[in-house]
């Protein structure tokens, strides 16, 4: 977390630590899943699983820990493999990372209507607006939400953008990962 404010919220501090061991992978990765637990709670049961991801310390136990998971099936659309998700109850939380590509709201008004799916994402990808964005969203049971935003172009711990409300949809596709 060499990047992370400490002032900030754990589940803040747990997005920001995905985005920056994320970023170290570099670009063009696979989205990743991953399962945030309450390090104190992990210390407690689980104390050589802590060791090997390095929490043995006590200073270390406050917050969250994210655990990543296997690799998401590459086959399958992202909205259907989140709906097969159930976690268990250790799990408070849960965080994606994502790279997508964007428009500014400008370029809205000249999508071609009824393109479908896959014309539409030859149309983004080949507009000269586009940009890369890296998407790591996090919910937790309770309801709390963050994320953290990376354009490729200003790839830099200092130009992270982190809020909320940044990706709604995606946050709520992951909040349905707890629903009963």
């Amino acid at each position: 977390m060499s990047n992370t404010p400490m002032a900030a919220s754990p589940l803040t501090r747990a997005v920001l630590e995905i985005d920056e061991y994320v970023s170290g992978l570099g670009w063009d990765q696979p989205a990743r899943l991953f399962a945030l637990v309450d390090t104190a709670r992990l210390r407690a049961q689980e104390p050589a699983l802590a060791a090997q991801l390095g929490l043995e310390d006590e200073s270390a136990s406050a917050g969250l820990t994210p655990i990543e998971q296997d690799e998401i099936p590459s086959g399958k659309p992202l909205d259907e493999f989140l709906g097969t998700i159930a976690w268990p109850d250790a799990v408070v939380g849960c965080a994606l990372s994502v790279e997508r590509l964007m428009l500014p709201p400008s370029a809205e008004a000249q999508v071609p209507e009824n393109l479908s799916e896959a014309r539409l994402a030859k149309w983004v990808a080949d507009h000269p607006e586009r940009q890369e964005v890296r998407m790591t969203v996090a919910v937790l049971r309770d309801g709390g939400r963050e994320s953290a935003l990376r354009l490729r172009e200003k790839d830099s711990p200092t130009e992270v953008l982190t809020g909320p409300d940044l990706v709604p949809g995606l946050a709520e596709a992951l909040a349905a990962t707890f629903a009963d």
